[in-house]
């Protein structure tokens, strides 16, 4: 159903994939890794017959060595050859020479021997790539080594010498087969190695499984699965190994494998992070993460001394993890401090320096979270390998440096609880803070108090900007000029590149400006009005339009801001705003955070905010900047939803805009505006949710941009932005406005599987639509209710409200929303047997979404679809449709349907009977995440449970339902009642 409770399924191999290594230059090329064929120049080459490809094979797997026709003999017929054996011999020879051309196949010595030169054989090639992984694993470059491996890997094509005839080929098969699962143990044990855990499990799963007695994957699989957090199921997996040999061998389990019970049973940190090699890793990524130092660094020579003494303790002692927190008035140069002596520290830690501004003066500061997934991916975790909680995320980076010698510099820290995940907390690695508060509650941490510069120190940060000519002839004037600086670094670099860039004026001149008390904000008092008397040397010496800028771009939040919207806010073209900014940019009033992007420091945006409160007039001017910002992002948005949706009717009942917005000439680059836009959208939403006349553009918005709530990555910020919508509108008594955001608010909680709280949203949503008959609130708030009753097992309320929602989308002439109701109907009538019609619904639904060149929602309709076929028993049907759908999920970066739909295919397997394949793809689906929240977290463990068992896995099984059984336990799911029954059995 539209919005129903991962890596994209395996397509076929194409023989350009298979051949990926061989040279193309060569005329005759040989395959033996899968079915024995010949290319020449590229062209196949004839098979000839099964005994005629066994002496080909034969001959090119004795790498050149002549074979004598009795070996031929044997190698084909073993001990009964026909009677004619050695004539055949001939025949095939005769052919062979034929097929090949001259000088491939020669005659010697009685028998026959291959000329086949250098990378002609896949086998040679994959033995090459296997030799160089081993050897690039030797010196520690993993990353190189698993390309390697993976690149042998993709040279099979199937078994090996599929079909062969004859003694000969059976043996080789046999140990081909087993040299391949030998390199995928490897890979797979370097996937271990590089933190690829939650990944692993699947493909492990799925070779357990082909593979019951092969105790090295069984220890594989528990350290895989312990290392995602699932302790439970890596000791099941032991207690299972341990039943089968008994079973099936009459041994018991290997000492390593029994070694590795131990260590999890005993929680040992050792298998808690990657395995270390005494050779480091040469390929992992290496941070350099810190900003520029100031080349004009000035003074401050106890604190670097103290600091850089700290700092290389770490290096030498083995057990000292140092951390200094730098506290002090905003403007007195604390990241300067920091920057500088991180840098000067860099040979002590050539493992990388990472470094963030946690913007902690700021009402959004930065979340520890999403802080440590940016960290991860700068120390080369991939994606989709970075864990969804602050804890597991914590946890990982923490493994990932163990072993690294890696500075962190955490700068503008809100609180000892905001940094306290993003340590190293390992020997060798250190951290900087800096911070406007004493962080007396930081365990171990090492204190600072910066203070402002002294008399002599802020002269000499002077003259190095401004220069020591001028500065000579005008002492005094510099020493007064500091001074009315208060000696704030901030202040003092300000006013000096002030200077530096007028040649014409003198010292005196500046300093004389600076005796002006109103231009310095209550004479530089302490405190923070000393940063905000700081700035405002800066902001007087602004001209008007770089003034009005400053004012107004400050009152936006976000963490930052792109040049149209910034040109919005100022009511300018495009190119007078960039012109503006970095002029901005050049006085340090205003940072460029990439190319096209702006933001301001904490501080200086509440200095910003403070200039407009007092200085632009009339008053209105700022309500009438932040209007025309949050008009650009609706226009834009809605932009981005009609080309996603060409049809859907909501973008027609969204308030109006005077915006034209941003024009895109494909989907894709509107999809990222849209989530590169994320969090400045959602911001813009909740400051526009206090003024009146905004609300109910900023509740529009919030529908606009729908796509980011089921994205996975931005869903928790989009619910936080509904819940301060609809409340916002509750208190507004604007019944339009509080319908639409309780239904979005619906749409959250049911894709988080909270499905009480949705169907009280989207009740309460229905009575708002109808009081004011918004007709919006009134399709969209039935079909939300359809989905979430479906999900809650009242599938006859779900058929009523989805054909209610069919009638309400085809009155509206909505026809995505009208074939987005079509498929969920069909989901309901799946569910009450009526598989038939179910069928001849979505199809209809299918045919508008087709005509319409809805690609997304159409993939929806293929979901749909998938389901009802797999009910009826059509399960390579379902498949296809399942296998479509999710590639669309992942293009477009829906990645919880991409889950969902793992989940899916997961079930279609279970059901045809291939427990392994079904079991590999819940893990998918639990690795990537899914709709539905907890609640179809629980419905794959089920799955995976069954799979387990079926593969003769059952304690691994039982520890998947238990966890499930808890799940819908604690939410009083009726499904807890279904996997009771299963646990029962074992319980008996």
């Amino acid at each position: 159903m539209d919005r129903d409770h991962g890596p994209r399924v395996p397509e076929q191999r194409v023989p350009e994939k298979r051949e990926a290594g061989l040279d193309d230059s060569r005329r005759l090329r040989f395959s033996v890794l899968g079915p024995v064929r010949t290319w020449s120049d590229g062209e196949t080459l004839p098979p000839g017959s099964p005994q005629q490809r066994a002496m080909l094979a034969a001959l090119l797997l004795r790498e050149g060595r002549t074979a004598t026709a009795a070996e031929l003999i044997d190698a084909l017929w073993g001990d009964e050859p026909p009677a004619r054996a050695l004539a055949a011999i001939r025949t095939y020879a005769s052919r062979l020479r034929k097929i090949l051309g001259p000088g491939a196949l020669v005659s010697e010595a009685g028998g026959y021997a291959m000329r086949t030169p250098a990378g002609a054989l896949d086998l040679q090639v994959a033995h090459d790539l296997a030799a160089k992984a081993e050897k690039a694993r030797s010196t520690g470059d993993r990353r190189a080594a698993r390309t390697l491996l993976e690149q042998s890997l993709g040279l099979w094509d199937g078994e090996p010498l599929a079909h062969l005839p004859g003694p000969f080929a059976e043996t080789q098969r046999a140990r081909l087969g087993e040299w391949r699962l030998g390199l995928v143990e490897t890979r797979l044990d370097l996937d271990l190695e590089l933190g690829c855990h939650a990944e692993a499990v699947s493909e492990l799963t799925a070779l357990t499984a082909t593979h019951p007695l092969r105790e090295r994957l069984r220890e594989l699989l528990m350290l895989a699965l312990y290392r995602s957090g699932r302790q439970a199921e890596a000791l099941a997996v032991y207690t299972d190994t341990r039943r089968l040999l008994a079973e099936e061998l009459g041994v018991d389990p290997r000492s390593e494998l029994t070694e590795l019970q131990h260590s999890i049973l005993n929680a040992d940190e050792e298998l808690a992070r990657p395995a270390l090699e005494a050779v480091p890793d040469l390929a992992a990524p290496r941070p350099a993460q810190l900003p520029a130092t100031v080349p004009d660094f000035t003074g401050r020579a106890a604190f670097v001394a103290e600091l850089g003494e700290l700092l290389s303790l770490s290096e030498g002692s083995g057990s000292v993890m140092a951390v200094s927190a730098l506290a002090g008035i905003g403007g007195v140069g604390k990241t300067t401090l920091a920057v500088h002596v991180a840098h000067a520290a860099r040979p002590h830690f050539p493992d990388g320096q990472l470094y963030v501004d946690l913007q902690g003066s700021s009402a959004s500061a930065a979340e520890p979270e999403t802080v440590l997934a940016s960290f991860l991916r700068a120390l080369g975790t991939p994606d989709r390998a970075v864990p969804d909680t602050l804890e597991e995320r914590s946890a990982l980076y923490r493994s990932t440096l163990d072993g690294r010698r890696v500075l962190v510099v955490l700068d503008n820290a809100r609180d000892a609880a905001q940094v306290r995940p993003l340590l190293p907390g390992t020997p060798g690695c250190a951290a900087l803070v800096t911070g406007r508060t004493r962080m007396v509650d930081l365990a171990g941490a090492h204190l600072v108090d910066l203070d402002v510069m002294s008399p002599d120190e802020a002269l000499a940060l002077f003259t190095k900007i401004v220069g020591a000519e001028r500065v000579r002839s005008e002492r005094e004037a510099a020493l007064d000029v500091v001074a009315a600086c208060g000696f704030l670094p901030l202040a003092i670099r300000i006013a000096a590149s002030r200077l530096a860039a007028r040649r014409t004026w003198t010292v005196s001149v500046l300093a004389s400006k600076l005796a002006d008390e109103r231009r310095r904000l209550d004479e530089l008092q302490a405190g923070d009005l000393a940063v905000k008397a700081t700035f405002e040397l800066g902001y007087g010496q602004l001209e008007p339009v770089q003034a009005r800028a400053f004012r107004l771009l400050g009152l936006a939040d976000g963490p930052d801001i792109s040049l149209p919207a910034a040109a919005a806010v100022l009511d300018l073209p495009v190119e007078a705003t960039e012109d503006v900014l970095e002029s901005l940019v050049d006085t340090s009033l205003l940072e460029s955070a990439a190319p096209g992007r702006y933001r301001f420091h904490d501080l200086v945006r509440l200095y910003a905010r403070a200039c407009a409160e007092r200085d632009e007039r009339p008053p209105a001017r700022r309500g009438e900047a932040l209007d025309r910002l949050l008009d650009f992002y609706l226009a834009t948005a809605s932009r981005v939803y009609g080309m996603e949706r060409p049809g859907d009717r909501t973008v027609a009942h969204l308030e109006t805009t005077r915006s034209t917005g941003l024009s895109f000439t494909t989907r894709a680059a509107a999809l990222d505006w849209l989530y590169a836009e994320a969090a400045p959208i959602l911001a813009c939403v909740q400051q526009s949710l206090t003024a009146p006349d905004l609300l109910r553009r900023a509740v529009d918005l919030l529908l606009a941009a729908e796509d980011l709530a089921e994205s996975g990555t931005d869903s928790r910020a989009y619910e936080s932005a509904a819940l301060a919508a609809r409340d916002a509108a509750e208190a507004a008594a604007d019944a339009r406005a509080e319908g639409r955001a309780r239904t979005a608010l619906a749409q959250v909680y049911s894709t988080t599987g909270h499905f009480d709280e949705a169907e009280y949203e989207a009740e309460r949503a229905m009575a708002l639509g109808d009081a004011v008959a918004d007709v919006w609130t009134n399709c969209s708030a039935t079909n939300e209710r359809g989905i979430i009753a479906h999900c809650q097992g009242r599938y006859a309320d779900s058929e009523r409200y989805f054909r209610s929602a069919t009638a309400a989308f085809a009155a509206d002439g909505n026809r995505p929303g009208e074939a987005s109701a079509l498929c969920n109907l069909s989901r309901a009538l799946v569910a009450m047997g009526r598989i038939a019609p179910a069928i001849e619904l979505v199809q209809q639904g299918m045919e508008i979404y087709d005509a319409l060149g809805l690609t997304l929602r159409l993939a929806n309709a293929r979901f749909a679809l998938g389901i009802a076929y797999f009910h009826a028993g059509r399960h390579p049907a379902a498949l296809d449709q399942f296998s479509q759908a999710v590639q669309v999920f992942e293009e477009n970066r829906q990645r919880l349907w991409q889950g969902t739909t793992y989940y899916r295919i997961g079930q279609v397997h279970l059901a045809a009977g291939r427990p392994a394949q079904a079991a590999r793809f819940a893990e998918q689906a639990l690795t990537v995440g899914s709709m539905g929240g907890e609640w179809m977290r629980a419905n794959i463990l089920t799955t995976l449970g069954k799979s387990l068992d079926s593969l003769g896995q059952p304690v691994r099984a039982r520890a998947c339902w238990q966890e499930a059984f808890e799940i819908y336990d604690a939410a009083g799911a009726d499904e807890a009642a279904e996997v009771r029954v299963l646990l029962v059995p074992l319980a008996s």
